[in-house]
Protein backbone atom coordinates (compact mmCIF):
# COMPACT_ATOMS: atom_id res chain seq x y z
CA UNK A 1 0.00 0.00 0.00
CA UNK A 2 2.88 2.26 0.91
CA UNK A 3 4.16 2.06 -2.21
CA UNK A 4 1.18 2.76 -4.49
CA UNK A 5 0.87 5.70 -2.19
CA UNK A 6 4.46 6.37 -3.17
CA UNK A 7 3.68 6.18 -6.91
CA UNK A 8 0.57 7.99 -6.94
CA UNK A 9 2.16 11.39 -5.14
CA UNK A 10 4.88 11.27 -7.58
CA UNK A 11 2.53 10.86 -10.67
CA UNK A 12 0.59 14.05 -9.26
CA UNK A 13 3.71 15.88 -8.58
CA UNK A 14 4.92 15.61 -11.79
CA UNK A 15 1.38 16.88 -13.60
CA UNK A 16 1.62 19.72 -11.30
CA UNK A 17 3.97 22.11 -13.82
CA UNK A 18 1.98 21.13 -17.32
CA UNK A 19 -1.61 21.38 -15.13
CA UNK A 20 -0.60 24.69 -13.86
CA UNK A 21 0.57 26.15 -16.85
CA UNK A 22 -2.64 25.07 -18.30
CA UNK A 23 -4.65 26.62 -16.53
CA UNK A 24 -3.25 30.11 -18.08
CA UNK A 25 -6.01 31.46 -20.79
CA UNK A 26 -5.41 34.21 -22.79
CA UNK A 27 -7.25 37.37 -21.45
CA UNK A 28 -6.31 36.48 -17.91
CA UNK A 29 -5.32 39.61 -16.67
CA UNK A 30 -3.60 40.50 -12.94
CA UNK A 31 -3.21 43.69 -11.04
CA UNK A 32 0.27 44.87 -8.97
CA UNK A 33 3.38 46.57 -8.93
CA UNK A 34 5.80 46.15 -11.74
CA UNK A 35 9.57 46.84 -11.06
CA UNK A 36 12.95 46.35 -13.18
CA UNK A 37 15.91 44.64 -13.23
CA UNK A 38 19.26 45.72 -12.43
CA UNK A 39 21.99 46.58 -15.02
CA UNK A 40 24.04 44.40 -13.45
CA UNK A 41 22.22 41.48 -14.26
CA UNK A 42 22.79 42.07 -18.13
CA UNK A 43 24.41 38.97 -19.80
CA UNK A 44 23.46 36.48 -16.76
CA UNK A 45 21.18 33.18 -18.03
CA UNK A 46 17.68 33.27 -17.44
CA UNK A 47 15.36 30.72 -16.46
CA UNK A 48 14.36 30.03 -19.92
CA UNK A 49 17.74 29.22 -20.76
CA UNK A 50 17.92 32.68 -22.80
CA UNK A 51 20.80 35.40 -22.08
CA UNK A 52 19.25 38.31 -20.41
CA UNK A 53 19.63 41.31 -22.48
CA UNK A 54 18.22 44.43 -20.77
CA UNK A 55 17.74 45.77 -24.41
CA UNK A 56 15.14 43.53 -25.05
CA UNK A 57 11.56 43.58 -24.08
CA UNK A 58 11.55 40.76 -21.54
CA UNK A 59 10.13 39.98 -17.87
CA UNK A 60 9.96 37.76 -14.77
CA UNK A 61 7.01 36.31 -13.87
CA UNK A 62 6.36 33.87 -10.19
CA UNK A 63 3.64 31.72 -12.12
CA UNK A 64 3.12 32.55 -16.40
CA UNK A 65 4.91 29.77 -18.74
CA UNK A 66 7.92 30.67 -19.99
CA UNK A 67 7.47 31.85 -23.44
CA UNK A 68 4.41 33.92 -22.80
CA UNK A 69 3.88 37.15 -24.21
CA UNK A 70 1.56 39.87 -22.17
CA UNK A 71 0.85 43.37 -22.38
CA UNK A 72 1.66 45.50 -19.08
CA UNK A 73 0.15 48.37 -18.52
CA UNK A 74 1.11 51.06 -16.12
CA UNK A 75 -2.60 52.04 -14.70
CA UNK A 76 -1.82 55.85 -14.79
CA UNK A 77 -0.71 56.35 -17.72
CA UNK A 78 -2.68 53.96 -19.74
CA UNK A 79 0.04 53.31 -21.57
CA UNK A 80 1.27 49.66 -22.70
CA UNK A 81 4.18 47.19 -23.80
CA UNK A 82 4.16 43.92 -24.35
CA UNK A 83 7.09 41.25 -23.40
CA UNK A 84 7.82 37.67 -23.78
CA UNK A 85 8.05 35.71 -19.91
CA UNK A 86 11.53 34.46 -19.97
CA UNK A 87 12.32 34.26 -16.06
CA UNK A 88 10.99 33.88 -12.56
CA UNK A 89 10.58 36.58 -9.84
CA UNK A 90 9.93 38.86 -8.95
CA UNK A 91 10.85 37.71 -5.02
CA UNK A 92 9.90 40.93 -3.31
CA UNK A 93 6.76 41.14 -1.92
CA UNK A 94 3.74 43.39 -3.14
CA UNK A 95 5.57 42.72 -6.69
CA UNK A 96 4.17 40.62 -10.24
CA UNK A 97 6.15 41.31 -12.97
CA UNK A 98 10.10 42.19 -13.10
CA UNK A 99 10.82 44.00 -16.45
CA UNK A 100 14.05 44.45 -18.54
CA UNK A 101 15.67 47.74 -19.04
CA UNK A 102 14.26 48.54 -22.17
CA UNK A 103 10.29 47.21 -21.01
CA UNK A 104 10.41 49.88 -18.48
CA UNK A 105 12.37 52.20 -20.36
CA UNK A 106 9.15 52.30 -22.79
CA UNK A 107 7.02 52.08 -20.08
CA UNK A 108 7.66 55.27 -18.21
CA UNK A 109 8.68 53.34 -14.95
CA UNK A 110 12.55 53.75 -14.94
CA UNK A 111 12.05 57.21 -12.56
CA UNK A 112 10.36 55.92 -10.23
CA UNK A 113 11.64 52.32 -10.22
CA UNK A 114 8.31 50.73 -9.58
CA UNK A 115 4.35 51.19 -11.24
CA UNK A 116 0.85 50.15 -10.52
CA UNK A 117 0.47 47.93 -13.60
CA UNK A 118 -2.15 45.53 -15.59
CA UNK A 119 -0.58 42.06 -16.61
CA UNK A 120 -2.51 40.89 -19.48
CA UNK A 121 -1.90 37.64 -21.06
CA UNK A 122 -1.94 37.34 -24.80
CA UNK A 123 -0.71 34.19 -25.51
CA UNK A 124 0.38 30.70 -23.78
CA UNK A 125 3.31 28.44 -25.59
CA UNK A 126 1.89 25.23 -26.62
CA UNK A 127 3.08 22.71 -24.50
CA UNK A 128 5.96 20.04 -25.80
CA UNK A 129 4.74 16.87 -25.81
CA UNK A 130 6.68 14.20 -24.12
Amino acid sequence: MNKLFTLALVALLISLPMSASARVKTGQTQKGLASYYHDSLNGNRTASGEIYNKRMRTAAHKSLPLGTKVRVTKLSTGKSIVVKINDRGPFVKGRIIDLSRRAARDLGIIKRGVAKVKVEVLSVPKRKRR
